[in-house]
């Protein structure tokens, strides 16, 4: 009876609120989340986990030298696609994060992706960033990949001890200087000889990545791969 009755409101609620593509703006079907079956298959994706020293592993040449690294789908000026991370960003759509994180990783498991991967640590805000946007979207990203991975989440362990300006319109330069020293981390020694999977939205220029990898310098025979939903292109 109970099932029977949340369905019921489901479906009432969502005659007159129904639930809209991100990407093209249709109404999605039942078994649809996020984003519609066409936006879906029209995606632009990368494939990258697909490819050894693909464009997302050469960003960090002479860095941190990741194991593994991808991004599922290409960030583009003037793309619909654009409007995912946006609207997870910046219009309270933490939700899109948990379903694009089970989306990608459903796919990314079936090439192996995350063999050997212990942890997921998803990119911190600034204290300050995360209270003005409610939720950190890294982490939400991570959820849903940990849904569907069975991989521990530890969303506490590396902090963001600096506060910094939005790097979007920031040169290659500034953005690595910008990055310098702003993560920190609590309890080194869990992570020996751990595999890490670095969570992040949007990888650009590899500096904030790179820059959260730096905080485990002195960790022995640590390692790390990484993650994000979308690659500027």
């Amino acid at each position: 009876m109970k099932n029977t009755l949340t369905v019921w409101l489901t479906s009432f609620v969502r005659l007159f609120f129904p639930r809209h593509c991100v990407v093209c703006g249709r109404p999605l079907l039942e078994a649809e989340e996020g984003i519609c079956l066409r936006c879906n298959m029209d995606m632009p994706r990368t494939n990258y986990h697909r490819r050894k020293d693909n464009p997302a592993e050469c960003l960090f040449l002479g860095g941190m030298s990741p194991e593994r690294a991808t991004s599922l789908f290409f960030y583009r000026k003037g793309s619909d696609f654009r409007h995912v991370v946006h609207l997870l960003k910046y219009n309270g759509r933490k939700d899109l994060g948990e379903i694009m994180g089970r989306l990608m990783a459903a796919e990314l498991s079936e090439a192996g992706f995350f063999r050997g991967v212990d942890v997921l640590i998803p990119i911190p805000l600034h204290p300050f960033r995360q209270r003005e946007r409610g939720y950190n979207q890294s982490e939400c990203i991570a959820r849903g990949i940990s849904a569907v991975t069975g991989i521990p989440v530890d969303a506490s362990s590396v902090r963001r001890c600096k506060y910094t300006e939005s790097q979007t319109r920031k040169s290659v330069y500034e953005r690595w200087e910008n990055m310098k020293g702003i993560f920190s981390l609590s309890c080194p020694e869990r992570f020996v000889g751990k595999h890490i999977l670095l969570v992040d939205d949007v990888l650009t220029t590899g500096a904030t990545t790179t820059a959260c990898a730096d905080a485990f310098q002195g960790v022995e025979d640590v390692r790390f791969s990484v993650l994000t939903l979308a690659i500027a292109d």
